[in-house]
């Protein structure tokens, strides 16, 4: 009985890190695009500028680049972890868990590691509201995602 109590919670709970991982992807989208179509301004002798960094954003410190990169990695992987996620929860069966959990704590690592390049970046400051929005969605994340992992383990043995 306490494995179908589980079932609507790990059903929000997807529904809701879907969302937010969909959040995740255009926000980090925004930033790529920015860095793309301004971090790589060349002087006009053609010389590349001190410090260049191939990672360079221009809207916010040292860490964005780093946390951008990640950012999107767990958003792709995040959003993806709800497709075995989706089977699982129509079937709920213990033949179901092993991939829906492994999909999920693969996302749960890249979120957490995307959470610790977002805390380096606040240490640092000087970033956008973009950039903070992204930062707290990650760090969100970092602690639904894993109450959804909990929650699919709520099946229970025939």
């Amino acid at each position: 009985m306490a494995g179908e109590q589980m079932k609507p919670v790990a059903s929000g709970l997807l529904v809701l890190n879907f969302c937010m991982y969909v959040i995740v992807l255009g926000i980090g989208g925004w930033a790529m695009n920015r860095a793309i179509d301004h971090g790589f301004e060349v002087g006009p002798n053609l010389e590349l500028p001190a410090h260049f960094s191939p990672i360079y954003f221009p809207m916010g410190n040292a860490a964005t680049g780093f946390f951008v990169i990640f950012a999107l990695l767990a958003g792709v992987v995040g959003a993806a972890s709800t497709i075995s996620g989706l089977s699982h929860i129509r079937s709920w069966t213990m033949g179901s868990l092993p991939a829906a959990a492994t999909a999920a704590t693969i996302a749960w690592t890249l979120t957490v590691l995307a959470m610790g390049f977002a805390w380096k970046e606040i240490e640092l400051q000087g970033r956008n509201a973009k950039l903070r929005t992204l930062e707290a969605f990650l760090i969100i994340l970092s602690v639904t995602q894993l109450i959804y992992i909990a929650a699919v383990h709520g099946v229970r043995r025939p």
